[in-house]
């Protein structure tokens, strides 16, 4: 458990420090001060690892973001903060901002990203669906439009949504026919 532990440390530190294109088996353990064979047997492809690492990270992160939606108190808030903290997730953390970026070698550009990101969004979602029951019936819809949303909000962030605020306001406006009303906290257009 703790090679397991060193070597994801080490992908995040290489991804940080170069990007994707700094991960390969060899580097990470040097980094991690392991044998190859050893990343080989816990992880088995250099995809498989870049992926756990990340999933890691993003797993990190949800006890923050689950804390920041527990303050909204309708569903188009809780989604609308949802993408909002991720943005900011985004641009704070050095890895995830380079996993925005379409060198080679990003999951986020691989075909199989939205299979693996699902279950994230899933997660940061599920809560919205207990305190809401109206949106329960349509969640797998909300988890495939929230994702798609998110991502294309970070992949393509411009002046117009550039703030916070500004991105709550368009995100509301183009949200709000899509969620059932079920609070008063909701965002002006």
């Amino acid at each position: 458990m703790r090679s397991r532990r060193k070597i994801l440390d080490a992908t995040l530190g290489l991804i940080a420090g170069g990007g994707f294109e700094a991960v390969n088996i060899a580097a990470v353990a040097s980094a991690a001060g392991v044998s190859r064979q050893t990343v080989y047997s816990i992880f088995g492809t250099r995809e498989d690892l870049v992926s756990q690492a990340v999933a890691g990270l993003a797993m990190d992160l949800l006890g923050d973001i689950r804390q920041r939606l527990e303050a909204t108190d309708s569903a188009l808030a809780y989604v609308v903060e949802l993408v909002v903290v991720a943005r900011s997730a985004v641009r704070a953390d050095p890895v995830l901002a380079t996993l925005f970026h379409a060198e080679r070698g990003s999951p986020v550009f691989d075909p199989g990203m939205m299979d693996r990101a699902q279950p994230i969004a899933r997660q940061l979602l599920e809560p919205l669906a207990e305190r809401h029951p109206e949106v329960a019936s349509s969640l797998d819809d909300l988890v495939e439009i929230t994702l798609r949303l998110g991502l294309s909000v970070v992949l393509f962030d411009d002046d117009a949504v550039h703030d916070d605020d500004a991105l709550r306001r368009f995100l509301s406006r183009w949200l709000r026919p899509a969620l059932p009303s079920s609070g008063s906290q909701e965002f002006n257009s």
